[in-house]
């Protein structure tokens, strides 16, 4: 799949997701403790750093954007999905989300103190994420921090349903050591990493990676 061709699948299957989506999706105070942990630990790192703003890259309705913000983080949301940013912008008047892609951010280098990737990059084909890796690289400013967050595994799925709707993209699970590898290529140090197994609302492994630009 064509770096133009999965964009537009991934960006016409959330546009008709998106309602059923955000009432489907769980609040980030309902997510189990670890997950909820590792946000509140990138929240206080970048805090600390005192960077710049975070950028929720793949915000989809907002949640997790909101929760940083909340958190005392300077967060802003990105989407690829025009309709995922309507309904952020609804929920959460208060806060500031545009859309655009991962593989190109359109913002300045070295100006972000955050970049959240919170299930936002498996839809990406393994070719093509040492370039969104290396985006978030450019944008994050030195001692920035990234969380990583996402299930992981040796699968390449192809459904045809997603949310109760027809989709047409695609999921890549790659392993937490691969993915870790591709970070270090890009030039960000991998600070933490947790593994968890599927148990509760969990159905697949999942891991988050926390990694900072020297």
């Amino acid at each position: 799949m064509t770096e133009t061709s999965y964009l537009t699948a991934v960006r016409e299957s959330y546009d008709t997701v998106a309602a059923t989506y955000a009432e489907r999706v769980p609040e980030p105070a309902e997510l189990d403790p670890l997950s909820r942990g590792m946000l509140a630990v990138f929240a206080e790192s970048v805090r600390l750093a005192g960077a710049g703003p975070v950028a929720d890259v793949g915000c989809g309705p907002g949640k997790v954007t909101a929760h940083l913000a909340a958190s005392g983080v300077d967060a802003f949301g990105v989407d690829l999905s025009a309709r995922m940013v309507s309904l952020a912008r609804r929920a959460h008047p208060h806060l500031r989300f545009v859309q655009g892609s991962m593989t190109a951010l359109g913002i300045g280098g070295d100006t972000l103190g955050g970049v959240l990737a919170w299930y936002s990059t498996h839809h990406t084909p393994p070719a093509l994420l040492p370039a969104v890796f290396a985006e978030f690289h450019r944008v994050l400013a030195p001692g920035g921090h990234l969380l990583w967050g996402c299930h992981i595994g040796d699968e390449h799925l192809r459904p045809s349903q997603g949310y109760g709707h027809p989709v047409s993209y695609e999921w890549y699970l790659l392993s937490a050591e691969r993915v870790a590898e591709l970070l270090g290529e890009a030039g960000l140090v991998v600070t933490a990493r947790l593994v968890q197994e599927p148990e509760g609302r969990l159905t697949r492994r999942h891991a988050c990676l926390l990694a900072r630009k020297p």
